[in-house]
């Protein structure tokens, strides 16, 4: 644990001194803002809830998110400090652990900077917020989700580029995978069970049920699911990875 520990606090300081934090999280704020009251059509609807907020936050992360993630191993291999960390008295498991902690903390401080956008539509009508605080439970453990996949895929090469276009491609993967233009392409050579496999693994479908208020177990454990096996991926890469 105290291993893990000593990992997040090192990552975690490594994000805020250099200005590519403040700058994701700029971004992360201004294009939230926009999405909710202009692109989401906030004030024509004339309802008092982040249903618009909350809407877009998969395609959100699903681009930004591989921005965080795609540093995380990368960048060690590249300039060879993963070595270093490596050959310390810790285990792969805790740098894994520690490094996807400290990226998840990151992404909630930004998530947490949207707080005013929560008390403006309080201050303008009067919203559900037990049903808000249930999106904000959703789209955080979304952000985990899509960050589990993109460390994985930073620790398969020392190219940031490499490493966030994969991330993207396959995070996009995740959040079609219950469209109909997907499901189409199986649909006719494959049985109902595998179509409905497909579909399950849709970040969409399990976002949509806890943004409305409903925390579902199985949403829960699907998302805790997918960390813990993409988390696995990069710890039997990293070490398939030692001393390349």
């Amino acid at each position: 644990m105290n291993q893990t520990i000593a990992v997040f606090k090192r990552e975690l300081e490594a994000y805020f001194i250099t200005p590519v934090a403040y700058v994701f999280i700029v971004i992360f704020l201004i294009l939230n803002g926009l999405c909710t009251f202009y692109l989401g059509d906030f004030y024509e609807r004339g309802q008092a809830d982040l249903e618009p907020f909350f809407e877009l936050h998969p395609w959100l992360y699903m681009l930004l998110i591989p921005a965080v993630s795609m540093r995380l191993w990368s960048e060690e291999r590249r300039s060879g400090t993963i070595e270093l960390l490596l050959t310390l008295p810790m285990s792969t498991t805790s740098a894994v652990i520690g490094k996807f902690l400290a990226a998840w903390a990151f992404c909630s401080v930004a998530l947490m900077g949207t707080i005013p956008i929560w008390l403006s539509v309080n201050y303008l009508g009067e919203p559900d917020n037990t049903v808000i605080a249930a999106g904000y439970i959703g789209s955080l453990l979304m952000a985990g989700g899509f960050l589990s996949v993109g460390a994985c895929i930073s620790a398969t090469t020392n190219n940031q580029v490499v490493a966030f276009t994969i991330s993207f491609v396959v995070c996009f993967a995740f959040n079609l995978s219950g469209f109909p233009v997907v499901l189409d392409l199986f649909s006719s050579w494959t049985p109902q069970a595998v179509l409905e496999v497909i579909s399950s693994f849709s970040f969409l479908s399990h976002f949509e049920s806890i943004k409305k208020g409903v925390i579902d177990i199985r949403d829960i454990i699907f998302f805790g699911s997918l960390m813990t096996f993409w988390l696995y991926l990069n710890v039997v890469v990293v070490e398939l990875k030692k001393g390349k």
